[in-house]
């Protein structure tokens, strides 16, 4: 019987029709959740006047979602090491698309919140397990780029939201934006046909049959005939207790890594929110405000783009910092009185710099933690990450209701990027120096830096 570890197959591998199968599926997927994960600060304007809304009860009924988000990470992530990420994907799918469409039958703001709070289980779900899935069968050569590529379709969504929101609000009213997310569930079937399973899962359940046609398909030339016996250098069991992120070596990461998630999203969702509200509130009308939404996840795409990119050639924790620093600074100078095209340029380079930044993150996390662990740590991450999400909506309605001016506002919302940098310059200056890392299972991973 030939032994052959399978990390070394799939890291080796030339790009194949597989591997764009994949990364598209997943970025179709997060196109869907995009849409439902910025839908909110779309409608927000409307839903404030038709239900009398202050500023305090927006920015909290805009955090139900990421509550629901937070939530889900942290369920989903290690519940798809134990059934499978193909099963944690569906689920995940099903569950936001449903509860979004649902959303537009709510007559109160408390109806809408529990819709919201579901919706939210389904999007903290999908995302750890799409990047892992993607980032488990992507040629090491290509990994960052392929899993920038799949983010793209996250900002996609938004300007798909912005775009129908611009066009559908003022002819069929907020509620159509909602039920226009049941039309997605028609791709299921194509979903559950074509998504791979991981083969890491397939290992660990004993299918060694299945997970030879699976690495066929990653790396045809790789002869594996009945003879060979796939291993994992670092498999290990379906239990993955949380506090193996913090054992041999990767508690100063996780915890770095934990606090980047926070500050960075706490930004996305601070500007998706409440960008809208306070761009109608400085004189400009609600087309004119969905077009800076539009724009923002416009930067966003290019963002994840030109960073995964940017990290495979060179340090992707490195990027990171460079991205978060340049979203420090387009923040603070969006609340100055600009010229509308340099106004359009600095909300692009936003969110190039905060949703594109959010997607390297990922990357970057999927590359620190071993694959038995990695839908756990990413989980974990994706669901620290969560309450700055949520903090985003409530601390846009706090310096609304304070009433303080613009230039304030946007300075408060690019704080977190400095602290955000220097947490991942904090993270390159504790693995500079180390050749490898140990992983759960005594095989060793590479830091990232």
């Amino acid at each position: 019987m030939k032994t052959i570890e399978v990390n070394q197959i799939i890291d080796n591998a030339r790009f194949t029709r597989f591997h764009w199968m994949v990364t598209l599926l997943c970025a179709l997927l997060l196109v869907f959740d995009g849409y439902d994960l910025f839908i909110y600060g779309a409608v927000l304007p409307v839903l404030m006047k038709e239900w009398g809304l202050t500023p305090v009860e927006a920015g909290a009924l805009g955090s139900y979602a990421l509550f629901g988000m937070m939530f889900g990470a942290f369920v989903f992530g290690p519940l798809a090491d134990r059934i499978g990420r193909k099963k944690g994907v569906a689920i995940s799918f099903v569950l936001f698309s449903v509860s979004t469409f649902l959303s537009g039958f709510a007559s109160t703001p408390t109806e809408f919140g529990i819709f919201r709070f579901i919706a939210g289980l389904g999007c903290g779900g999908l995302m750890p397990n799409a990047v892992a899935l993607v980032n488990e069968y992507a040629p090491k050569r290509a990994r960052s780029t392929l899993v920038a590529i799949m983010f793209s379709g996250y900002s996609l969504g938004g300007v798909l939201c912005a775009g129908l929101g611009i066009y559908m609000l003022p002819r069929f009213g907020w509620q159509s934006m909602f039920w226009a997310a049941a039309v997605p569930l028609v791709l299921l079937p194509v979903i559950l046909w074509k998504l791979p399973e991981s083969v890491g899962f397939l290992l660990r359940q004993g299918q060694q049959v299945k997970a030879r046609q699976m690495l066929g398909q990653v790396a045809p030339l790789v002869q594996l005939g009945a003879d060979v016996h796939l291993v994992q250098a670092d498999a290990k069991g379906a239990s993955v207790p949380m506090l193996d992120l913090f054992q041999q070596g990767r508690a100063m990461g996780t915890f770095m890594i934990w606090l980047s998630f926070f500050c960075c999203l706490l930004m996305v969702y601070a500007l998706g929110s409440w960008l809208p509200k306070l761009m109608a509130g400085a004189g400009y009308s609600l087309g004119s405000s969905l077009s800076f939404l539009l724009m923002l996840n416009f930067g966003g795409v290019v963002g994840a783009i030109a960073g995964g990119w940017l990290g495979d050639r060179f340090s992707l924790p490195k990027v990171v910092v460079a991205f978060f620093t340049l979203g420090t600074v387009s923040i603070a100078l969006l609340g100055l009185n600009s010229p509308m095209p340099v106004l359009y340029l600095l909300i692009a380079i936003a969110g190039a710099t905060t949703i594109g930044t959010q997607i390297l993150l990922y990357a970057n996390t999927a590359q620190f933690y071993p694959l038995a662990i990695r839908s756990t740590g990413l989980g974990w991450a994706s669901g620290i990450g969560r309450t700055g999400a949520i903090v985003g909506p409530l601390l846009g309605g706090w310096l609304m209701a304070a009433a303080l001016p613009l230039k304030l506002n946007f300075l408060v919302f690019a704080v977190p990027g400095l602290v955000a940098a220097l947490a991942i310059g904090c993270f390159i200056l504790w693995y500079s120096g180390k050749a490898e890392l140990p992983s759960v299972s005594g095989a060793v991973a590479r830091p990232v830096v």
